[in-house]
């Protein structure tokens, strides 16, 4: 009993410094915090006092990449307790600085990360979870009342998750998300989103069996650019957040045998219909009767589309698609939260033409006053949707400067949606060639 109590002993110290733990802490000190002391490290004895699935190493996999575990820490906060792939030893010092970088993470939309265990072979993550344990994903897909899913929400959810994507790639260093998906993210009793998964963010699998892997829980979600370059960039977390969009509006999961030929996959299936000026087929049942919202769904769907370009470059940074959204519609307080507000009033829902909004796409490099122009002769990039009477070429919608390709007439309130819609071009075929 007591040589395996040692041993035990021996094989944690062993894996602690194997995991960098030694490195860690002395990172730690640097910043003023005691290691003896700090909450970031966890043993393996906190965890399975947190958790009783730890015994004889077995996780349940609930979401994302890897295998997850809920827990509840002394201090009856709920979490996730996530199993790491192994850490090689050439990226060790990569993996401590993404553990410092996580730790620093506080954004109310991001679920915060807690610290790790390098006590056991595989490190565990540590983050923070919800109570419920829901996820967007069994929000839209396992919900018994699928109708109940407003477009209120919806649209908040997806302002909420650009929110927390923006604030990760606007970190120094940036941290790129890597695994954007609705199983990834947190809604908590009042259904506020909080972006998790993100315990492996630096860390992508490098030989051909973890990339199948990966490949295949991340299938749907995954940058087209990556089976290429092997890389994923801010612009991949941009492709899986319009994949998450499709998901909103249309209610369906990526992949079903279900469905009828040439529909099965839901992301060919909505450019198709977008580009066919069908739209409203590929809508959530409650959103296609929706006319108070209509505007909204249909601009929420073309900067989905421009998400999903296969090539990187064309697609537009997370802090565009913020500002895009948050333009659609302004956020007032939580309507569930805020209990002396009815829900209605909670968002600003005045037709853009009464607001003034104005489409910026333009370049990102300008500061938030110059990307959007107020000034009364400036309407170079203005949406126009006031003047019923003008032609195509004066009322359609031109996302950037120059670029007419995916152009969106909103002039004819009383057209159906079908002729309301006006797309010149699209990525479908080549999704479909991908």
């Amino acid at each position: 009993m007591e040589y395996q109590r040692r041993r035990g002993m021996k094989s944690k110290q062993e894996n602690f410094q194997n995991n960098g733990g030694d490195e860690l802490k002395d990172k730690l000190s640097q910043f003023g915090e005691d290691p003896s002391q700090s909450s970031t490290i966890f043993t393996e004895d906190d965890l399975k006092k947190a958790t009783k699935i730890l015994k004889n190493n077995l996780f349940t996999c609930k979401r994302g990449f890897g295998r997850v575990s809920k827990g509840t820490l002394p201090n009856k906060k709920s979490v996730a307790i996530k199993r790491s792939r192994a850490i090689d030893p050439n990226r060790r010092e990569q993996f401590i600085n993404m553990v410092l970088s996580l730790v620093e993470l506080d954004q109310e939309n991001v679920a915060d990360f807690l610290g790790c265990c390098l006590e056991t072979k595989e490190p565990l993550m540590v983050y923070e979870s919800v109570d419920n344990d829901t996820t967007l994903f069994y929000y839209l897909h396992n919900n018994s009342d699928p109708d109940s899913v407003s477009w209120e929400t919806c649209l908040r959810i997806a302002i909420e998750v650009a929110k927390a994507l923006f604030y990760l790639h606007s970190r120094t260093p940036k941290i790129i998300h890597k695994d954007v998906k609705t199983s990834n993210i947190l809604l908590d009793e009042t259904l506020t989103a909080k972006l998790s998964g993100f315990g492996d963010s630096g860390l992508i699998p490098l030989d051909d069996t973890e990339l199948a892997t990966f490949v295949q829980e991340s299938f749907g979600y995954l940058d087209p650019e990556y089976m290429q370059t092997r890389q994923l960039t801010e612009k991949s977390d941009v492709y899986s957040f319009g994949v998450v969009l499709v998901e909103l509006l249309t209610g369906e999961k990526l992949f079903s045998l279900d469905r009828p030929e040439g529909e099965q996959s839901l992301i060919i299936h909505f450019l198709s219909c977008l580009k066919g000026n069908r739209l409203f087929e590929v809508l959530q049942t409650g959103f296609r009767n929706d006319k108070n919202n209509l505007v909204e769904i249909k601009k929420v769907a073309i900067l989905a589309a421009k998400c999903l370009k296969l090539r990187g470059e064309e697609r537009p940074s997370m802090k565009v698609v913020k500002m895009e959204l948050e333009k659609i519609r302004p956020m007032g307080k939580h309507p569930l939260t805020n209990k002396s507000k009815n829900p209605e009033e909670a968002y600003d829902t005045r037709e853009p033409g009464d607001r003034g909004d104005q489409h910026p796409w333009t370049n990102e490099n300008q500061n938030f006053e110059e990307a959007h122009p107020t000034e009364r002769g400036d309407t170079s990039d203005q949406h126009q949707f006031t003047n019923e009477n003008q032609n195509f070429e004066e009322a359609n919608y031109t996302p950037e400067h120059g670029d007419t390709s995916d152009q969106l007439q909103f002039t004819n309130e009383n057209q159906n949606f079908e002729e309301a819609y006006k797309t010149e071009h699209d990525d479908t075929g080549d999704h479909q060639n991908a």
